[in-house]
């Protein structure tokens, strides 16, 4: 509840102050859709609120225009209502409308043709535009989301997951009670593959970060750091798919060889733990690579082990670690020379930064830390 204290104190503002602007309006009654259209343009995750904003406009011009067009060639009437939300429906649909743009289409045509001589829509027409400039306003102004904290967060969330996962599986490959191994490794396996969901909202939060770089006014000029940030993103699809089979190849082990494939199995979770904590912190990301060197070590020579089942884990064990070097910036020349020669010293390049914080959104940061 604490996270969501912020985001719903921006939309208890957005549609107080729309509601104030619609009432400054003359023969305009009852401009209750102002307040609505604010609230719900900001009712989306961060990064995709003035998109929202836009596509809630959109709906409504569309099912005005099928009401009133509707209107002119048939008078009031069911045939009307219908010909009217059907056209508007499929209007937005012609127009890629997502559902939101489909909903405030309908429910436009509707008031249009529910509504005496239309002047249900134009009124309604007054508040939409109210309501979604004062959440452009702050969307784009105000409390614009910076690009790089949407990544980061997201980033986090993706490592904790993975770190769980592998925490699990350490535990697995401790344990001798066959029950409490086999109920642990069925945890870790679904937590793993419940990534899915995580690395999808991070995908869309990576579109997000570009339009927020590119469109925002308070954040416009630093698109550059958040596209190298999201390449460095683009390496986790490829880690959690790593992590799971390092998961599912080190249960498969010989009970013999799990103990010491649990201790380095916890190695690897911690160093995900370490990231998931700052994944924007170069000193973060360069304590964590300047540790796979001993990981390695630990590791023993995998050409050496006769067993395939642990020559198997050992060599999922060094993909983990190379496509953790990999989202940490290290290039992929030396991910590889580090992989067979063990390298002690690997550094990471300066992780992507936004620069100096606007005023404005120096202003944001202020106000979320006193609520």
């Amino acid at each position: 509840m604490r996270a969501d204290v912020w985001p719903l104190l921006q939309r208890t503002a957005a549609a107080t102050l729309a509601w104030g602007l619609a009432q400054q309006l003359r023969n305009h009654p009852d401009p209750f859709f102002a307040p609505i259209a604010a609230v719900v343009s900001l009712n989306t995750t961060l990064g995709e609120r003035g998109l929202n904003a836009l596509r809630l406009l959109t709906g409504v011009l569309v099912g005005i225009g099928a009401g009133e067009l509707t209107l002119l060639a048939l008078e009031g009437g069911y045939d009307s209502f219908a010909l009217a939300t059907f056209a508007a429906m499929a209007g937005a649909r012609a127009l890629g409308g997502p559902p939101i743009v489909v909903a405030q289409a309908a429910s436009g045509a509707v008031l249009t043709v529910a509504v005496a001589n239309g002047e249900g829509g134009a009124n309604r027409l007054i508040d939409a535009l109210i309501g979604a400039g004062v959440a452009l306003v702050f969307t784009q102004l105000l409390f614009a989301p910076e690009p790089l904290r949407l990544l980061h967060r997201a980033e986090s969330a993706v490592l904790d997951g993975m770190a769980s996962g592998l925490r699990l599986t350490a535990r697995a490959l401790a344990t001798d009670d066959r029950v409490a191994a086999d109920e642990a490794a069925d945890t870790a396996m679904q937590e793993l593959r419940d990534q899915r969901d995580r690395l999808a909202a991070l995908a869309k939060t990576r579109v997000a970060s570009t339009r927020v770089a590119r469109h925002s006014l308070a954040w416009r000029g630093h698109l550059q750091p958040a596209v190298r940030e999201q390449e460095n993103a683009g390496h986790l699809d490829l880690l959690g798919v790593s992590c799971l089979t390092l998961t599912r190849t080190a249960l498969a082990t010989h009970p013999a060889d799990r103990r010491e494939l649990a201790d380095i199995v916890g190695q690897v979770a911690e160093l995900l733990v370490d990231l998931a904590r700052a994944p924007g912190k170069t000193s973060v990301r360069q304590g964590v690579v300047d540790r796979v060197p001993g990981v390695l070590g630990d590791l023993g020579d995998i050409d050496s082990i006769s067993d395939s089942a642990r020559r198997t884990a050992a060599d999922a064990v060094r993909t983990v670690l190379g496509d953790v070097m990999l989202f940490a910036g290290v290039d992929q020349a030396d991910v590889a020379t580090v992989l067979r020669e063990k390298l002690e010293e690997v550094r990471v390049p300066p992780s992507p930064q936004a620069g100096r914080i606007p005023f404005l959104a120096r202003f944001r940061n202020w106000a979320r830390s006193r609520f």
